[in-house]
């Protein structure tokens, strides 16, 4: 008898004691994100005898909103697809390496309409938490108006993402606060620039440059 009185006492301070056993359930998500680049450079010297480099040196946050359709595989896995927006812009520095002293700079902004889908893999529920990884991939469209500039983007990608988080079981729902790596898979970077045809110094940039991949860091807050 004693028992049983712990068992139901113990029972009234755990919520959503079925929320895990629903075969389908929705939610969304808010966050942020920081966006970077990173360049792998060929060693182009140009007609000038200049060699650029380029590195995006800080990181501004971005903003993201997702909504989130999960199924429930077994016990411990998850299939979650989450499309949303990803809003952010990162801030390329060129540097000429050979003379030295010139520094130009590229606001890159973004609109990205993303469509991640990931495998959850959760721990054993301990009271009213619940500890989890996560591992997918994640097709990015960025849909911004794209300018002839320095360096131009293709407006699409696909990333591999791993992240991990902790379900928090409150009285009315799940919050969820996840942080999210993306690294990029294809060549970001536009080489052909039949933009720039009446500018054809401003190519000594594109032609400097080998490949061009992106990476994110996503802070997400879930609510289901």
């Amino acid at each position: 008898m004693s028992l049983t009185a712990f068992a139901q006492d113990n029972d009234k301070v755990l919520n959503r004691i079925y929320a895990d056993r629903k075969l389908l359930h929705f939610g969304f998500s808010v966050g942020t994100h920081t966006q970077d680049l990173q360049f792998t450079h060929n060693g182009y010297v140009s007609d000038n005898g200049e060699t650029w480099f380029m590195e995006v040196p800080s990181f501004s946050p971005g903003f993201n909103v997702t909504m989130l359709a999960d199924l429930r595989l077994a016990t411990h896995f998850n299939l979650r697809l989450s499309p949303g927006m990803y809003f952010g812009n990162k801030v390329v520095k060129f540097h000429d390496t050979t003379n030295g002293g010139d520094l130009q700079s590229q606001n890159v902004k973004t609109a990205n309409i993303v469509l991640p889908l990931d495998l959850k893999v959760s721990a054993e529920r301990y009271r009213n938490t619940r500890p989890y990884v996560t591992c997918g991939v994640m097709a990015t469209l960025d849909v911004s108006k794209k300018r002839s500039e320095m360096l131009k983007f293709k407006s699409s990608d696909v990333f591999l993402t791993v992240g991990f988080g902790c379900d928090f079981y409150l009285p009315f729902f799940k919050l969820n606060p996840e942080i999210k790596f993306c690294f990029g898979l294809t060549d970001a970077l536009q080489h052909k620039r039949p933009d720039l045809s009446d500018e054809p110094e401003t190519m000594k940039f594109t032609n400097s440059l080998k490949k061009v991949t992106q990476q994110m860091v996503v802070l997400s807050f879930y609510f289901e």
